[in-house]
């Protein structure tokens, strides 16, 4: 990754932190209004995290323990990331299930379309997709920046007639 960019990065990432603290420092309630509208990636994994550590508790054996998984090479951590990665692929196909007009060859139109349902189910999906990052031990901010590194690879490409 560009060390340029990572410096940015890093730098916005500190000042932001530095912000946070001195807007719970000086009971700054417009700053935390606007931080936390500015994290909400975050509290989502912290849902997910809160309801993994429910589950362990009130469903032993719903997901591994400990999490995050220290041997993401044995065969065991592999199929509880291939399963969790299956079920969101599953919850993905549900969705899908929600497009009634997608053949182009049917003559007939469907107009019903429940976007709440279907939206419900991508989030489905997220979920476990969510739960599988957090199994193998990434956080919001390792998301981020995967996410950047790849969004530049994809962007280069385009720059360069790929």
């Amino acid at each position: 990754m560009d060390k340029n960019f990572m410096s940015i990065f890093e730098k916005f990432v500190k000042e932001g932190k530095d912000k946070i603290q001195a807007a719970i420092d000086n009971n700054d309630k417009s700053e935390k209004t606007i931080i936390n509208s500015n994290c909400k990636l975050k509290e989502m994994f912290d849902l997910r995290k809160t309801f993994i550590e429910r589950m362990q508790k009130e469903r032993p054996g719903s997901y591994p323990i400990p999490i995050p998984m220290k041997d993401l090479a044995s065969k065991e951590s592999q199929q509880v990331c291939r399963d969790l990665a299956l079920r969101g692929v599953e919850e993905m196909f549900e969705a899908l299930q929600h497009l009634k007009n997608w053949k182009p060859h049917k003559l007939t139109e469907d107009r019903t379309f429940n976007k709440e349902e279907f939206l419900e189910e991508i989030v489905d999906a997220f979920n476990y997709f969510m739960a599988l990052l957090i199994v193998v031990d990434v956080d919001e901010e390792k998301l981020f920046k995967a996410y950047v590194k790849k969004d530049q690879k994809i962007r280069k490409r385009l720059d360069e007639g790929y």
